[in-house]
Protein backbone atom coordinates (compact mmCIF):
# COMPACT_ATOMS: atom_id res chain seq x y z
CA UNK A 1 0.00 0.00 0.00
CA UNK A 2 1.38 3.26 -0.87
CA UNK A 3 1.90 6.40 1.03
CA UNK A 4 -0.86 8.48 -0.96
CA UNK A 5 -3.61 5.56 -0.49
CA UNK A 6 -2.43 4.58 3.36
CA UNK A 7 -3.37 8.78 4.03
CA UNK A 8 -6.61 9.09 1.63
CA UNK A 9 -7.70 5.75 3.17
CA UNK A 10 -7.11 7.42 6.88
CA UNK A 11 -8.80 10.50 6.16
CA UNK A 12 -11.79 8.85 4.62
CA UNK A 13 -11.91 5.95 7.07
CA UNK A 14 -10.67 8.16 9.85
CA UNK A 15 -7.60 8.17 11.75
CA UNK A 16 -8.68 5.17 14.00
CA UNK A 17 -8.77 3.13 11.61
CA UNK A 18 -4.98 3.41 9.91
CA UNK A 19 -3.91 0.38 11.95
CA UNK A 20 -3.55 -2.80 9.62
CA UNK A 21 -5.78 -5.88 10.40
CA UNK A 22 -4.62 -8.34 12.72
CA UNK A 23 -6.34 -11.33 13.91
CA UNK A 24 -8.04 -9.30 16.57
CA UNK A 25 -8.84 -6.46 14.68
CA UNK A 26 -10.00 -7.89 11.05
CA UNK A 27 -13.14 -9.72 10.91
CA UNK A 28 -13.96 -13.06 11.79
CA UNK A 29 -12.64 -14.84 8.32
CA UNK A 30 -9.08 -12.84 8.96
CA UNK A 31 -6.24 -15.16 9.33
CA UNK A 32 -2.99 -13.95 8.88
CA UNK A 33 -0.25 -15.98 9.55
CA UNK A 34 1.51 -16.61 12.50
CA UNK A 35 4.94 -15.23 10.85
CA UNK A 36 6.72 -18.13 9.11
CA UNK A 37 8.71 -17.43 5.79
CA UNK A 38 6.83 -18.93 2.54
CA UNK A 39 7.95 -21.66 1.12
CA UNK A 40 7.69 -20.92 -2.36
CA UNK A 41 6.74 -17.59 -4.44
CA UNK A 42 3.42 -16.02 -5.90
CA UNK A 43 3.31 -15.71 -9.41
CA UNK A 44 1.66 -13.14 -11.41
CA UNK A 45 -0.93 -14.48 -11.68
CA UNK A 46 -1.38 -15.46 -7.87
CA UNK A 47 -0.43 -19.06 -8.57
CA UNK A 48 1.80 -20.41 -5.59
CA UNK A 49 4.85 -22.38 -6.60
CA UNK A 50 6.77 -24.08 -3.83
CA UNK A 51 10.01 -24.00 -4.01
CA UNK A 52 12.45 -26.93 -2.50
CA UNK A 53 15.59 -24.92 -1.26
CA UNK A 54 12.96 -22.88 0.85
CA UNK A 55 11.27 -25.92 2.16
CA UNK A 56 12.70 -26.35 5.66
CA UNK A 57 14.32 -30.10 6.63
CA UNK A 58 14.69 -30.97 10.14
CA UNK A 59 17.40 -33.61 10.64
CA UNK A 60 16.89 -35.26 13.94
CA UNK A 61 19.90 -37.41 15.29
CA UNK A 62 18.85 -41.47 15.97
CA UNK A 63 18.47 -40.57 19.97
CA UNK A 64 18.53 -44.37 20.36
CA UNK A 65 19.51 -45.48 24.06
CA UNK A 66 20.00 -41.53 24.68
CA UNK A 67 20.20 -41.40 28.60
CA UNK A 68 19.47 -37.69 29.08
CA UNK A 69 16.20 -35.88 29.28
CA UNK A 70 15.37 -32.70 27.68
CA UNK A 71 14.55 -31.09 31.12
CA UNK A 72 17.00 -29.28 33.33
CA UNK A 73 15.97 -28.25 37.02
CA UNK A 74 16.42 -24.78 38.53
CA UNK A 75 18.02 -26.81 41.13
CA UNK A 76 20.71 -27.83 39.23
CA UNK A 77 24.55 -25.87 40.39
CA UNK A 78 25.55 -22.89 38.14
CA UNK A 79 28.15 -24.34 36.39
CA UNK A 80 31.87 -24.07 37.29
CA UNK A 81 34.25 -23.35 33.83
CA UNK A 82 34.30 -20.18 33.13
CA UNK A 83 32.81 -19.09 29.83
CA UNK A 84 34.92 -19.30 26.82
CA UNK A 85 37.12 -16.69 25.38
CA UNK A 86 38.30 -16.68 21.73
CA UNK A 87 42.22 -16.98 23.34
CA UNK A 88 41.31 -20.32 25.24
CA UNK A 89 39.48 -21.28 22.30
CA UNK A 90 42.66 -20.73 20.33
CA UNK A 91 44.87 -22.09 22.85
CA UNK A 92 42.99 -25.38 23.09
CA UNK A 93 42.22 -25.77 19.04
CA UNK A 94 44.30 -24.22 17.30
CA UNK A 95 47.76 -23.33 19.16
CA UNK A 96 48.38 -27.74 19.44
CA UNK A 97 48.05 -27.82 15.87
CA UNK A 98 50.69 -24.85 15.07
CA UNK A 99 53.52 -26.14 17.68
CA UNK A 100 53.29 -29.56 16.00
CA UNK A 101 53.55 -28.26 12.69
CA UNK A 102 56.41 -26.11 13.82
CA UNK A 103 58.93 -28.58 15.36
CA UNK A 104 57.95 -30.84 12.36
CA UNK A 105 59.34 -27.76 9.90
CA UNK A 106 56.15 -28.17 7.90
CA UNK A 107 54.63 -24.44 9.27
CA UNK A 108 53.95 -21.99 6.72
CA UNK A 109 52.10 -18.49 7.19
CA UNK A 110 50.75 -18.78 3.63
CA UNK A 111 48.80 -21.56 4.77
CA UNK A 112 46.74 -20.64 7.33
CA UNK A 113 43.68 -21.91 6.78
CA UNK A 114 44.65 -25.50 7.30
CA UNK A 115 43.94 -24.15 11.28
CA UNK A 116 40.52 -22.32 9.90
CA UNK A 117 42.21 -19.11 10.08
CA UNK A 118 42.12 -16.14 7.40
CA UNK A 119 44.78 -15.20 5.54
CA UNK A 120 45.36 -11.53 6.82
CA UNK A 121 45.58 -11.40 10.20
CA UNK A 122 44.88 -7.51 10.51
CA UNK A 123 42.07 -5.75 13.43
CA UNK A 124 41.81 -9.26 14.75
CA UNK A 125 42.58 -10.04 18.42
CA UNK A 126 45.81 -11.22 18.27
CA UNK A 127 48.52 -11.73 15.23
CA UNK A 128 49.58 -15.03 14.07
CA UNK A 129 53.49 -15.28 14.33
CA UNK A 130 55.08 -18.16 15.84
CA UNK A 131 56.92 -15.65 18.44
CA UNK A 132 53.22 -15.06 19.84
CA UNK A 133 52.44 -18.37 20.39
CA UNK A 134 51.75 -20.15 23.63
CA UNK A 135 55.33 -21.89 24.69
Amino acid sequence: MGVLSALTRGLMRGADRMAEFTSKRGPRTFYKSRGARPTGVLTSSRKFIPVQAMIPEFVVPNLEGFNLKPYVSYKTPAGTEPPMTPEMMFNEVVAPQIERDIEEGVFSEENLEKYGLEKTQERKLFKLHPRNLVR
